[in-house]
């Protein structure tokens, strides 16, 4: 297993630990499918809000729930390989629920993370973060930059440079 990636047990442990030693702790999450220059810079913006970003990746199982029968592109074995070969991540995580709730409440993160696309009311451990003390923070998304928009610039459904 890579060392960025842990059990929910044993990261819930470290993040405690470094916690108490006064780190702040940076949480989003996503599918990452076909990782871009969007996920990229996105990633980046989050990891600047504290001193370790956790990623929270969406299994195979709950990506074909939220996104159709075709997707991932990229299997989630690979995904998080990818993911935690970015300097700017330090521990990726799996879940397979339809939300990382579960994950938000065992980590207990300083700063939430999500695109600015997601309305403040719509963000899932709003809650849990905030009574624990901590934030919420919305990142601007590069525009015309998707995975949605990449698969379909892929397979020739959308035309135009600009796609």
């Amino acid at each position: 297993m890579n060392p960025k990636q842990m059990t929910q047990a044993a990261l819930a442990a470290k993040v405690a630990a470094l916690k108490r030693r006064g780190k702040t702790v940076v949480f989003t999450n996503g599918c990452f499918d076909l990782l871009h220059a969007g996920h990229v810079r996105y990633l980046a913006a989050a990891r600047v809000m504290g001193d370790l970003l956790i990623v929270g990746v969406n299994s195979d199982a709950s990506v074909r729930r939220a996104k159709g029968p075709t997707r991932p592109i990229v299997p989630l074995s690979q995904r998080l390989e990818v993911l935690a070969a970015l300097a700017v991540v330090d521990y990726v995580i799996p879940f397979g629920a339809a939300t990382p709730l579960a994950l938000i409440t065992a980590l207990a993160p300083d700063v939430l993370v999500k695109g600015a696309d997601w309305a403040a009311t719509d963000i899932v451990g709003k809650e849990i973060v905030e009574q624990g003390g901590g934030r919420v923070a919305r990142v601007r998304m590069a525009p015309n930059l998707s995975t949605t928009r990449l698969i379909a610039r892929i397979t020739g459904q959308c035309g135009g440079a600009g796609s």
